[in-house]
């Protein structure tokens, strides 16, 4: 097997993992948005460590063997569309990490106010669907589509 099928395998091996992971959490937050008592809160909340994995270690590979394919096919980090992949993939980690930050305090909350009696809390419904950080986590993910967008139609 030639060296740029095995860079290639494991570079979409690694975006198929950061698009699960990111559904994942994606998802996770989303039900729990939806949830009163701290308990159902903790239980999906605790979860998200599952999928945040599957996002670091996805966006580990994608750019370790992104990086390796570039240069191994001669392009480097010449073409535009690599430079401008770049940048979108910092700016997804940096806004994933923010919305994923929020919801771990959330997650602690949770927690502690479910061993604390389980009742309703204003400021752990307030922490789950704060508006930031759920904008930032959809921000990170539309740039993860339009990474995908700029690896397969690779304009010049």
């Amino acid at each position: 097997m030639a060296l740029t099928h095995v860079l290639l395998f494991f570079h979409l091996l690694g975006a198929f993992g950061f698009f699960a992971g990111a559904a994942v959490v994606g998802v996770l937050q989303l039900a729990a948005i939806r949830r009163e008592r701290p308990s159902e809160v903790y239980a999906l909340l605790r979860l998200a460590p599952v999928g945040a994995a599957l996002v670091g270690t996805g966006a580990l590979l994608t750019l370790g063997f992104g990086i390796g394919l570039a240069q191994h096919e001669g392009i480097g980090f010449s073409a535009t569309w690599i430079q401008a992949a770049l940048a979108l993939w910092v700016a997804a980690m940096v806004l994933g990490g923010y919305g994923g930050r929020t919801a771990r305090h959330a997650r602690h909350l949770a927690e502690r106010l479910a061993d604390e009696g389980d009742a309703p809390s204003a400021e752990l419904r307030a922490l789950v669907g704060a508006r930031g950080p759920l904008w930032a986590s959809y921000a990170s993910g539309l740039l993860l589509l339009a990474i995908v967008g700029l690896m397969v139609w690779q304009p010049a």
